[in-house]
């Protein structure tokens, strides 16, 4: 069910349905089921970054001073160039997805990043090309393969 839906949102009911072998009232009633359980949180339209004048896809990593989500810090969120804030473990605090119109607008963001409190650098990491993009998916992998460096009779990992 989730695999119809995360594939093609706007597949009417009776699509989805035949897809997963129910009727179209059955696969109306199992995403509203869905929907009221929170595991569809939401039905979003995926825009193309070309026709609203954004190809520029960059991540941008923020160092800050402390733990880095300050109000300041997080008001960033107010301009539509960027797409996602993460905090994160690792060499950074900060971890921001971006799109703009060209390099000039993401000076600019960073500008607006420096000059927030707390901000004391950032590194950028422009896109070249994107070979795969997509929302979260419904599946997990069950057995990833055991790393050489483990040894011959180690479990490996499941995804249970």
């Amino acid at each position: 069910m989730l695999g119809g839906r995360a594939g093609g949102a706007g597949l009417s009911y009776a699509e989805l349905g035949a897809r997963i072998g129910l009727s179209a009232p059955a696969a109306h009633e199992r995403v509203k089921r869905l929907r009221r359980s929170g595991v569809i949180r939401r039905t979003a339209a995926l825009i193309d970054s070309l026709a609203v004048d954004k190809p520029l896809l960059a991540f941008v990593h923020v160092d800050t001073t402390g733990w880095g989500k300050s109000p300041e810090l997080l008001a960033i969120a107010e301009h539509p160039e960027v797409e996602e804030i993460h905090t994160v473990a690792g060499d950074t605090c900060m971890l921001l997805k971006v799109r703009t119109s060209d390099t000039q607008a993401l000076e600019g963001l960073l500008a607006r990043l420096y000059a927030t409190p707390g901000v004391m650098a950032t590194r950028s990491y422009v896109v070249l090309s994107t070979y795969l993009e997509r929302p979260v998916q419904p599946g997990r992998t069950q057995q990833w393969p055991v790393p050489q460096h483990m040894g011959v009779g180690s479990k490996a990992r499941s995804g249970q």
